[in-house]
């Protein structure tokens, strides 16, 4: 056997600090081939709509440029008939060329055509856009959003935060709620009440989770707060990691009422005096009710001392209208992208 020489004490470190710049160099590389690939993709749908502006070049001509491109460059798949009338389409989208390398090129294509398939107003789509590549979202997980209305709902809750929270935590206290919640995954009818439901949100709490948004962390559902020798249970409690503090959810199955906040003003308070430590920030509270009247959730939440708000959550939810446009669906362009439409087994 091999002597085995001993290593410097600080070997391991400096090995663990190398393999994180090799990552860290891969995925920047990945990154450039990316939005090189993507700013291609632009470049050659731009050429296709100057071309067929000027020429009137029509189908027949893409599906010969189609097998040209396919048979100089047979290792790369991106060269589809489909694939190219997509191009087509992300250069109508983005006229502009910085857009395309300041900001949808850091996507990959996939999901450029998620944006294009799904949203029809670009400022929706660089929404989505950047809110994809601040959190990594994958293709999958940016479509559910984007079908979900994640960025149309954020920030809507009606709440007191502005007036009992300081800036900048109240800004990100709003924008860390919704309105309206969308909880068609938790299999429960509209004749559900407050009890089913939790035990649906506890059933499905990686949906719940994903649905509430960034930051929340479950802590648990009937929460036991002893106060004053008598018991109490908080419906549903999280943790915010960004707002490092206590999220009570108080579930309610009718309409929002005014005396709502009395009992989750009580509920904030005993979270602060029996769990709250010294570095977290004050509890926040959020009614979740199944419709309210706007003017008196702000005339109730205005009389309360305490930060909370409320929002409405909705059991069964359709993708509207306006968010569908006349493209492929994600199937069909993730056939086009493997190189298995018909259009590619033209000889």
């Amino acid at each position: 056997m091999p002597d085995i020489v001993p290593l410097p004490a600080d070997y391991a470190t400096w090995l663990a600090e190398l393999k994180a710049r090799i990552h860290n160099a891969q995925q920047r590389a990945a990154l450039a081939v990316n939005r090189e690939l993507v700013l291609l993709y632009w470049q050659i749908g731009r050429d296709i709509l100057a071309r067929q502006g000027r020429e009137g070049w029509g189908a027949k001509v893409i599906e010969r440029l189609a097998q040209d491109l396919r048979g100089a460059f047979p290792e790369m798949k991106g060269f589809s008939r489909a694939n190219l009338m997509y191009m087509r389409a992300f250069a109508e989208a983005w006229p502009d060329a910085e857009i395309v390398q300041q900001a949808v090129g850091q996507l990959p294509w996939g999901h450029n055509l998620v944006l294009l398939a799904k949203l029809k107003a670009p400022d929706q789509r660089l929404a989505y856009a950047h809110r994809a590549i601040q959190h990594g979202w994958s293709r999958n997980v940016l479509a559910i959003h984007i079908e979900r209305r994640l960025l149309e709902r954020e920030g809507k809750a009606v709440s007191n935060f502005s007036l009992q929270l300081p800036k900048p935590h109240s800004d990100l206290a709003q924008e860390s709620l919704k309105d309206p919640y969308l909880f068609d995954f938790l299999g429960v009818g509209n004749e559900a009440g407050e009890r089913a439901m939790e035990e649906a949100i506890v059933h499905h709490i990686t949906g719940f989770l994903l649905e509430l948004g960034a930051g929340f962390a479950f802590v648990g559902r009937q929460v036991h707060l002893e106060v004053g020798g008598e018991d109490f249970f908080i419906d549903l409690l999280f943790y915010h990691l960004k707002l490092r503090c206590y999220v009570v959810i108080e579930l309610k199955a009718g309409a929002f009422k005014p005396e709502h906040t009395g009992q989750l003003g009580f509920y904030l308070s005993a979270v602060d005096g029996e769990l709250k430590s010294e570095h977290d920030n004050p509890t926040i509270g959020l009614l979740l009710c199944r419709s309210k009247n706007k003017v008196v959730a702000e005339y109730a939440l205005r009389d309360s001392s305490q930060p909370m708000g409320v929002a409405e959550y909705q059991l069964i939810e359709a993708l509207p209208a306006e968010l569908q446009t006349s493209l492929p669906s994600i199937e069909a362009i993730e056939q086009a992208l493997s190189g298995e439409t018909a259009a590619d087994e033209t000889p």
